[in-house]
């Protein structure tokens, strides 16, 4: 009997992806779980995700107690960085209707809306679980105390400055979008999200990055460009998965210094060569593949960020907050 092959990033991406439709999602399931449970894991790393994407195929089955237990499981495998599935296993201690254990891991975790721009995955959890009254008093404390130390210490790091400035900006978003979904009116806080938004419209202008829409080549499509030019090896990286984690981490930090308007636009091997031909130009410049990505753009990008249920603009198929959300989460 053959060796079972490792399971790899990309199997786990494809598995997310099929268990979105499978009409077997506990064949989807044993297939993580046992490479889990067997040492296949190509990369240990991985080995929350394998069971945080279990878990999610078995929620959308509506199978909650073993969802659970396998959240459990990636906590116990990822202690250093567990909060995204511990916030996982608090939603559905919620969903099962254990209320307490549920507010008391989510509760927990509350701080780190003060000092992690992600982790407003906390919010998506209570509101999931039809809690956004909490989620909005949770949102507001955040907003409130970081305001507040923004106010006092003037004198901090333009390091500091900035994060504090891409948490305010993350939060009074985030309020201001669930207040608007609970039918309430504007008040200052809404009042200062519309004045943040407004003044992200020319933020990116001063990024040193530039353009507001980055150039992604799709799986396919990157192996065949660095196979054709192999000049651009110094340019991108050898993996694909490090390459949308790169684009994933610009889009996030631009996003954090107030740039709008953020997308991606799918490159092809045949559009570059297309598009250097008539051009004139040297496929491999970095000019070319800026005016490349410009006239893909006219098109009209794909929008960034995606919902977090929505699927991930990586074109993966998975949800956003299973593919390349969580993955580039520190």
């Amino acid at each position: 009997m053959p060796t079972p092959e490792p399971l790899t990033a990309d199997r786990i991406d494809e598995i997310g992806t099929m268990g979105l439709t499978s009409p077997d999602p506990a064949a989807l399931v044993a297939e993580l779980v046992g490479a889990v449970d067997e040492g296949r894991v190509a990369d240990p790393d991985d080995t929350g995700y394998a069971l945080l994407v279990a878990a999610d195929i078995l929620d959308r089955a509506g199978d909650l107690a073993d969802a659970l237990a396998l959240a459990t499981r990636a906590v116990a495998e990822q202690p250093d960085e567990n909060a995204y599935a511990r916030s996982v296993r608090g939603g559905l201690l919620l969903r099962l209707g254990r209320e307490d254990e549920g507010l008391a891991e989510l509760t927990e975790l509350r701080p780190l809306l003060q000092t992690h721009p992600d982790a407003t995955y906390l919010i998506d959890e209570l509101v999931e679980s039809g809690r956004p009254e909490t989620a909005l008093e949770w949102l507001t404390g955040a907003l409130d105390a970081i305001l507040q130390r923004s106010r006092s210490h003037q004198h901090e790091s333009e390091d500091a400055q900035d994060e504090a400035a891409a948490m305010i900006y993350g939060l009074a978003q985030r309020r201001h979008n669930l207040r608007e979904e609970m039918g309430l009116p504007h008040d200052d806080h809404d009042n200062l999200a519309d004045r943040l938004r407004a003044a992200s419209d020319h933020a990116l202008g001063a990024l040193d990055d530039g353009p507001a829409t980055l150039l992604f080549w799709p799986r396919v499509e990157f192996d065949a460009l660095l196979a054709r030019w192999p000049a651009l090896a110094d340019s991108y990286p050898t993996d694909w998965d490090e390459h949308r984690a790169q684009i994933e981490g610009a889009l996030a930090n631009a996003s954090g210094l107030g740039a709008a308007g953020l997308g991606v636009v799918a490159g092809t091997v045949a559009g570059l060569a297309s598009f250097a031909e008539q051009a004139g130009s040297d496929p491999t410049d970095e000019e070319t593949l800026d005016e490349y990505a410009d006239s893909l753009d006219e098109a009209g990008p794909v929008a960034w960020p995606p919902g977090r249920n929505d699927a991930c603009w990586c074109g993966s198929g998975a949800k956003y907050k299973k593919c390349c959300l969580p993955r580039t989460r520190g």
